[in-house]
């Protein structure tokens, strides 16, 4: 669920940025999907990841899988703002006003 709220979150920003960066809505419907299954997948395999012991009480597996679904979250949003910022220039390109 917080995976999706921060993907939910993210998405009108994140297509902005795209959509300048890729120069064309199409690719960046391709990065947008791209990143939002990243974003919600991720998290998925940290938690399948956590094996539960079985001397353990079911409250505290549940919260060990719930941690490292955050943190499966927190390591996909990270990841993909390292690869964006990379490509964003880091000086503003001028903008070339039309000539009518």
């Amino acid at each position: 669920m917080a995976a999706t709220l921060v993907v939910w979150y993210l998405r009108p920003h994140l297509y902005g940025i795209l959509v300048d960066l890729c120069g064309t809505t199409e690719r960046a419907r391709f990065w947008m999907a791209f990143s939002n299954l990243t974003l919600l997948l991720v998290p998925v395999v940290f938690a399948m990841s956590c094996r539960p012991s079985g001397d353990v009480s079911v409250v505290f597996q549940v919260t060990s899988q719930l941690l490292w679904s955050l943190i499966g979250l927190v390591v996909s949003v990270i990841a993909l703002g390292l690869v964006i910022s990379r490509f964003i220039p880091k000086t503003p390109q001028p903008r070339l006003e039309k000539v009518a």
